[in-house]
This record gives C-alpha cells, sequence and structure tokens, in this order.
C-alpha cells in the first residue's frame, strides 16, 4: 500500500514538473505556429501572404534581454512617426524609466505633450495641459469618429500590447512596416477580382493583404538618431518593433530570470526527491 501511496505521489510530482517545464518554455519562447491560411481555400489571401520574418530582436528567445539603446530608438520613432496616429493609451510617462531616461528625462518628454484632456479651474470647461510623468501618453485623436474621419474609415489600433494581440509580435510589427510593395502581376494574373482597392495599400503581411495605413516609413533618415545608428527603413522599423514588445511587456527580464529560476529549482527539486526515494527505499526489494 506504502508502495502505490509513493508511486502515485511521485507520479504527481513528475506531472507537475513536466506541465511547469511546458507552460514557462511555451511563454517565452518565440512563435513559430505555421502559417495561418494553411488548409484554407484556395483565395489570394491563401496563395500571397507571408508569414512574418524573423527580426532579430535581442529581446527574443528564452533568454532574452532588452537592448536599451534599441528601445530608446524605437521610441523615438514611434512619438515621432506612429503617435500621429496610433496611441499608447496603457503606457505612463513614468513608464518610461524603464527605457533608461533619468527623471528629469521623462519629466521633460511628458511636458513635451501639451495636449492631455484637463478641466479648466476657473469655468469649469474643458482644457488641455502639459503632462506630467503620472500621465498616460495622450490618445492620438478624440475620438472613433475623428479617427475614422482621418483614416480612410478605419480606425488606427492602439499600440500599447500590439505584439501581444498579433500572431508574430515584434516580427509581424518589423515585417508589415518593411513589407508595402507594388501588387506583384501573379496574383492579378490568378486572382483578378482581388486589385487592391484605391485607397488601401498592398502588404503581403497583413491578413487580407490591403491595408488602410499607408507606409508610414517612407524613406531613409526619416528619422535622426543621436547615436549614430543609421536610420535606415529596416532600422527604424526593427527599433519601433523593439519599443513595442517593451511596452506590451516591460517586465520581460524579470519574466524569463524568474522562469529560469523556477526550472532550476524544479530540476533541483526532483533530483532531491529522487535522491530521498532511493534513501528510504534502499533496503526493500524492488
Amino acid at each position: 500500500m506504502v508502495r502505490w501511496i509513493a508511486a502515485l505521489v511521485g507520479l504527481a510530482f513528475a506531472g507537475v514538473l513536466a506541465i511547469a517545464l511546458v507552460i514557462t518554455v511555451w511563454g517565452v519562447a518565440s512563435d513559430s505556429t505555421p502559417k495561418i491560411w494553411t488548409g484554407a481555400p484556395k483565395s489570394a489571401e491563401t496563395e500571397f501572404h507571408k508569414h512574418p520574418r524573423d527580426a532579430g530582436l535581442s529581446s527574443a528567445g528564452v533568454f532574452g534581454k532588452f537592448d536599451k539603446q534599441q528601445l530608446q530608438r524605437g521610441f523615438q520613432v514611434y512619438k515621432e512617426v506612429c503617435s500621429a496616429c496610433h496611441s499608447l493609451k496603457y503606457v505612463a510617462f513614468r513608464d518610461l524609466t524603464g527605457l533608461g531616461y533619468s527623471e528629469g528625462q521623462v519629466k521633460a518628454i511628458a511636458a513635451g505633450f501639451d495636449n492631455i484632456p484637463s478641466i479648466n479651474p476657473d469655468t469649469g470647461e474643458a482644457a488641455t495641459r502639459k503632462g506630467v510623468p503620472a500621465d498616460r501618453f495622450p490618445l492620438a485623436f478624440a475620438n472613433d469618429i475623428a479617427a475614422r474621419a482621418a483614416n480612410n474609415n478605419a480606425i488606427p489600433p492602439d499600440l500599447s500590447y500590439m505584439t501581444r494581440a498579433r500572431h508574430g509580435g515584434a516580427d509581424y510589427v518589423y515585417s508589415l512596416l518593411t513589407g508595402y510593395q507594388d501588387q506583384p502581376a501573379a496574383l492579378l494574373k490568378e486572382f483578378p477580382e482581388a486589385k487592391t482597392p484605391t485607397g488601401l495599400h498592398f502588404n503581403p503581411y497583413f491578413a487580407n493583404l490591403n491595408i488602410a495605413m499607408p507606409p508610414p516609413l517612407k524613406s531613409e533618415g526619416q528619422v535622426q538618431y543621436s547615436d549614430g545608428t543609421k536610420p535606415t527603413v529596416d532600422n527604424m522599423a526593427r527599433d519601433v518593433a523593439a519599443f513595442l514588445v517593451w511596452t506590451a511587456d516591460p517586465n520581460l527580464e524579470t519574466r524569463h530570470q524568474y522562469g529560469f529560476m523556477a526550472v532550476i529549482f524544479l530540476l533541483f527539486s526532483s533530483l532531491l526527491a529522487f535522491g530521498a526515494y532511493r534513501n528510504i527505499w534502499r533496503d526493500v526489494k524492488h
């Protein structure tokens, strides 16, 4: 009876260990899901949609870490290019200390946004003010109607958790930003009805191939980096993708560290349990 109980306890422990290992690896490993259109009926989307390319970010993988210089460059790209249409409504200015900025720099960055919604204390009417570190990034548009009116009837999504919300994460963002191109002749030959409508832009990394957002990164030097990095379209796309990984998961490095320590603890505990098992049952014939 005791042996059966010991066996059940051992199986339960092994099961918990296996589950913990799977969850840990699954949670931090890069996405390798097969192409999303596999098995779908033949169409322009199934034939010409592309899987995101590897952005090669330092934050990717089980032991990934942030490159703070790259994060600051990515924030610059967001501020100077993306913020015209896309918000970061779940990110506060004070969070930018995680990019390596000092408190003084964060205050200056916050004060640079003078469209923070407020109330006039004298009249009670709606007003705006300069930002402070405790504020979150302001919305790009006052409401959805204004957003649609300025973007060909499309609402630009908030980017706070974009790399979590989209298949491929940072690779998707990077590929989308660098994937704009003319519609292939082969596509139009095979699917003449799939011609990109007026006002939309062909991008093989977008789900239905046609996206309302025009190319935001158009030419080299669109953003001037202060650290000497060459501001090519590829570098700018990679940097802002890295920044959006941080906005979606600012505790990524800590999570990786705890996950690694948890795996080491579980493996060590398994060895101790096995040693105890061998010691307790050493005089019992198996």
